[in-house]
């Protein structure tokens, strides 16, 4: 199954799909009843996506919650090993759509997609929205068999970064790798030896992710002969690198892992900071 679906796919209004919006920030809430798509579940990011850290130094500022948990919250939501799951965000994809979508198949779930160019799809699209909260049908808890696969600890994203045969893809906008400005954590920089790949350069214009093609050359180009078991991506926190992820998976590449505690964590170990350098 692809990733990604498209806003005119007909499985959007399958009765037994389960449409998820899911948002970020302080006015998640308000911009969810400003308009959402029919019969689709509030989720955000901070609530239900991540648990809150009790020291961001050790585990970033948004790590992941509570398997057990999850699997409560995936229940509440209604959603079954047999679900077809559909995200969305209002960001096209590059906040908490990405990040469940790679939560859900982080623990088993393979039938699930995130709606490509996400809200401004269906707004582009004439798809009138609702302004009525869904309360969706509660099922048992999802039944979870292990934690969360392919992700790595500080100390092994660090190694890699140093390891010829591995490599450490930084998502962030390069100003922020660069070292040259940081509007969200303590210190500027990168992790020595990461390579710089913004998620943005996964988008066109229309805010819809480029053909997969055009994905696998950037990615390919990025990669080189690194085995893809081998790559590991991160961002400031554990969220936007699974917009890479995704983008990743469209494209026909399997095997990288998220590094969650991401430049949120490493930036507040004491540990060596890369700058003005790609």
């Amino acid at each position: 199954m692809s990733p990604l679906i498209e806003i005119n796919d007909p499985a959007l209004a399958a009765q037994d799909t389960i449409l998820i919006d899911a948002r970020g920030g302080q006015d998640s809430y308000q911009r969810y009843l400003a308009g959402h798509l029919n019969h689709a579940i509030y989720a955000d990011l901070d609530q239900h996506l991540t648990t809150k850290p009790d020291d961001p130094a050790f585990g970033g500022r948004h790590p992941l919650p509570n398997i057990q948990e999850f699997a409560v919250l995936l229940g509440n939501w209604g959603i079954t090993p047999k679900s077809h799951v559909v995200v969305y965000d209002d960001k096209s994809g590059a906040f908490s759509a990405s990040r469940l979508w790679w939560m859900l198949r982080a623990i088993g779930h393979e039938n699930v997609q995130v709606v490509n160019g996400g809200l401004q799809a269906a707004k582009d699209a004439s798809i009138a929205l609702s302004t009525e909260v869904y309360a969706p049908v509660a099922v048992d808890p999802y039944p979870v068999t292990h934690e969360y696969a392919n992700t790595v600890e500080i100390a092994e994203a660090g190694e890699a970064a140093q390891d010829p045969s591995r490599l450490v893809i930084d998502v962030r906008e390069t100003p922020r790798y660069l070292g040259q400005t940081e509007p969200l954590d303590l210190i500027a920089g990168h992790i020595p030896g990461a390579l710089n790949l913004p998620y943005i350069n996964n988008l066109g214009a229309d805010g819809k992710y480029l053909p997969a093609d055009e994905l696998r050359k950037a990615y390919d180009a990025a990669i080189g002969d690194v085995a893809h078991s081998e790559v590991i991506v991160h961002c400031g926190s554990g969220v936007t690198a699974c917009h890479t992820l995704l983008g990743m998976d469209y494209a026909g590449i399997s095997g990288p892992k998220l590094y969650v505690g991401s430049w949120s964590e490493w930036s507040r170990r004491d540990l060596p900071i890369g700058k003005e350098e790609r």
